[in-house]
């Protein structure tokens, strides 16, 4: 988090440090009741140690909870003192009154207001509008604003526990590495019980609230360079200035400081869907996910995988991706239903159990313990607890697995100690990560292994989320840096493109279309070679299908006369508002499979691509790859492996090999359209694109651009 110039004062400190460690605290409008939650505060940071001064003000009283109170943050200036000056301000009184808490802040030299408060952009347009105007006042002021509606923001190091959440009524926090950033408040509180209960230690807690000024961006960045936090936690409803936030993923993982995500929102919002296939098979959750594994964000599905992945992402941050391939998993076990619970999760995430090969049983056989040749290897009272922890060992020392998950059956609820004994004491590589799953409710074992740092789960599902979750990493693009294509001079700049216009950009690109002729008024000759295929040409109308826009296998001029006049008479009745260009006659094309390409602005992440099954029924089975644009080499041969439907052209069954450079080279291609400025690039599709065999290349049929 980068501190901005501020009226210079003698006491400002960085935006981070006012934050979570202010030398002093305004709270505004604290109860004098214990039990209201406007009382909280106070009595958390009290209870929890905070070491600088507090002022409580409450307009009303002289006293608050047995301590002196203000009846103004102005009246604190003539108590605060220049060496502990009060850095952040906490606002609990009525929406109307928050402005004039901001001027009164800013007066005492605060840096940063948190604002509980709501009433503001949550509630609608007017509420939006008084939000708006407080940004702009606090701006004006040289204060940083978090919330509104912000539960608050905590330190749990140093006691600075400025937040009205009741989970700091706990009697004991732990301390630790973990930071966490949220868009809910009451979550925050949910999962630091949850992980305090399993003995996971927070260290830096904020809810941004509305996030009208302090960004989930910003406050990542500063936890970059926090010594205290090894391991950064988002639970996120949307995302907001995202390239904020991007830069500062990728400040962390440069830091290797793993960052880990929940996002609510599987379901597709509607709303952003557009005028092409694209926008129905990669909305905005697609295009979140995309932008998460470009930035190296561990996403998980099970709320509870948050903090619990939290030793997986640190202990094994430096080991390399896995790309190509599934994951292998090397499975021990000692209770044969456990494992399967849990290998049946992770076969529905793409990783695979593997069996051992005959030479490391061979080796083990030599070391005392005989095993067998199985997915799941079931120690059931056939192992000795040296011999369990010797076949860990070597597992992890091995190359025919990329990592290990022990299983531990009823064992580990009864006797901790010899249940986890093997894995606490065997030797453990930074270069292959282990993980358990106690299959029976265990949480001394549970702490035994958290205290050890091995990443240790609790339901089946929580450890297949985790593994897949640590194996999906992707590896940061590289390459040399793309540039913006010409634009062609004779193509509009503005609006949405016919086909006509759009296929002229996409040969700029070096993307191979279709031979085409645009037939004009009634002249009806072409010079290309029949059969052909007819269709209507018009910046109105996207989906030419759906108006009877389209007729193939034209085999003749006889037959082409007769279907332009019946394609007007049907474009005239179904469309007759749409301006007609021309009838596009064009080359029929075939290939060994017909795939889309496909371009958008996503309205929370920004451009992304996407490759996917093609033609008219792509939306009834998505099989896609979604990345950000632009795209390099590397990662486009990535999406051409992450499509199923191009096993057809890799060597399926014997099936012919397709051009898969070519195809690699027209993702690169296609995805230099997010570099362009003007004009603004809002879709672009190419549906069908022909893959055809090796060295044939790849060709495109039919293109959509839509300019924004």
């Amino acid at each position: 988090m980068k501190s901005e110039a501020l009226p210079a004062q003698p006491h400002s400190i960085s935006l981070f440090d006012a934050i979570f460690s202010p030398r002093a605290v305004a709270l505004v409008g604290v109860s004098s009741d214990a039990s209201r939650n406007t009382a909280r505060p106070l009595r958390f940071m009290r209870k929890h140690g905070y070491a600088g001064q507090v002022f409580p003000v409450n307009a009303t009283r002289a006293e608050v909870l047995g301590e002196k109170a203000w009846p103004s943050i102005a009246a604190i200036a003539a108590d605060a003192t220049p060496d502990a000056p009060v850095d952040h301000v906490f606002v609990m009184i009525g929406a109307a009154q928050v402005e004039d808490a901001l001027v009164q802040s800013a007066t005492l030299g605060a840096r940063v207001v948190t604002v509980f408060s709501d009433g503001f952009g949550e509630t609608g347009e007017a509420g939006q509008q008084l939000q708006d105007r407080l940004v702009a006042r606090a701006r004006e002021l040289g204060l940083r604003l978090i919330g509104p509606n912000s539960i608050g923001t905590v330190n749990v190091h140093n006691g600075a526990l400025i937040s009205v959440n009741a989970v700091f009524e706990m009697e004991h926090l732990v301390r630790g590495p973990i930071a966490m950033v949220s868009q809910s408040g009451s979550m925050l509180g949910s999962l630091l019980s949850r992980g305090a209960a399993r003995g996971f230690g927070f260290g830096k807690l904020l809810s941004v609230g509305n996030e009208s000024d302090v960004t989930v961006g910003e406050v990542v960045d500063g936890l970059v360079d926090d010594t205290e936090t090894q391991v950064i936690t988002l639970f996120l409803e949307t995302l907001r200035d995202a390239k904020v936030l991007g830069a500062a993923l990728d400040r962390a993982r440069l830091a290797r400081k793993p960052v880990i995500a929940y996002k609510l929102g599987r379901s597709e919002m509607g709303s952003a869907l557009a005028q092409s296939h694209t926008g129905a098979l990669a909305g905005n959750d697609a295009a979140v996910d995309a932008f998460f594994r470009a930035h190296g964000v561990l996403r998980v599905e099970m709320l509870e995988t948050l903090f619990e992945m939290a030793p997986l992402a640190t202990r094994y941050a430096d080991v390399p991706c896995i790309t190509g391939r599934k994951p292998r998993l090397a499975v021990i076990t000692t209770t044969g239903g456990g494992a399967a619970s849990v290998v049946d999760r992770l076969g529905q995430r793409d990783i695979e159990a593997v069996a051992p090969p005959a030479d490391f049983i061979a080796h083990m056989a030599a070391r005392g313990l005989k095993i067998r040749s199985q997915p799941v290897i079931d120690l059931t009272l056939a192992a000795t607890s040296a011999q369990y922890r010797d076949l860990v060992e070597q597992m992890l020392q091995s190359d025919w697995c990329d990592g290990v998950l022990s299983v531990v059956g009823s064992s580990a609820q009864f006797h901790p100690g010899l249940a986890v004994k093997p894995l606490l004491e065997a030797d453990k590589p930074a270069g292959k990560p282990l993980a358990v799953f106690l299959a029976p409710d265990a949480p001394q074992s549970l702490r035994l292994l958290q205290e050890a740092g091995i990443a240790a789960f609790r339901t089946p599902e929580g450890c297949a989320d985790a593994l897949a979750t640590f194996f999906s990493r992707r590896a940061p693009q590289r390459g040399t840096p793309l540039v913006a294509p010409v634009w062609p001079q004779e193509v509009p700049r503005a609006g949405a493109l016919n086909e006509m216009e759009a296929s002229r950009v996409f040969d700029s690109l070096g993307i191979r279309m279709a031979q085409a002729h645009l037939l004009e008024g009634d002249r009806l000759d072409h010079g290309l070679p029949y059969p052909l295929v007819l269709k209507v040409c018009s910046r109105d109308i996207a989906h030419k299908t759906e108006v009877g826009g389209v007729s193939v296998g034209i085999r003749d001029d006889a037959s082409l006369r007769e279907q332009v006049q019946t394609m007007r008479d049907r474009i005239a009745g179904k469309s007759p508002d749409a301006a007609v260009q021309g009838y596009l006659v064009q080359r029929m094309e075939k290939g060994l499979v017909e795939l889309m390409l496909g371009f958008r602005h996503d309205p929370l992440v920004g451009p992304i691509v996407v490759l996917g099954a093609g033609g008219i029924t792509a939306e009834l089975t998505p099989d896609v790859s979604v990345s950000m644009a632009p795209v390099h080499r590397e990662r486009a041969v990535e999406m051409i492996d992450e499509v199923r439907a191009t096993q057809l052209v890799r060597g399926f069954r014997g099936l012919p090999q397709g051009d898969c450079d070519a195809l690699a080279d027209a993702i690169v291609a296609f995805s230099t359209l997010s570099l362009h400025r003007t004009p603004h690039i809002a879709e672009a599709e190419i549906n069908p694109l022909f893959v055809k065999p090796t060295g044939d290349g790849v060709v495109g049929v039919d293109g959509l651009i839509v300019l924004g």
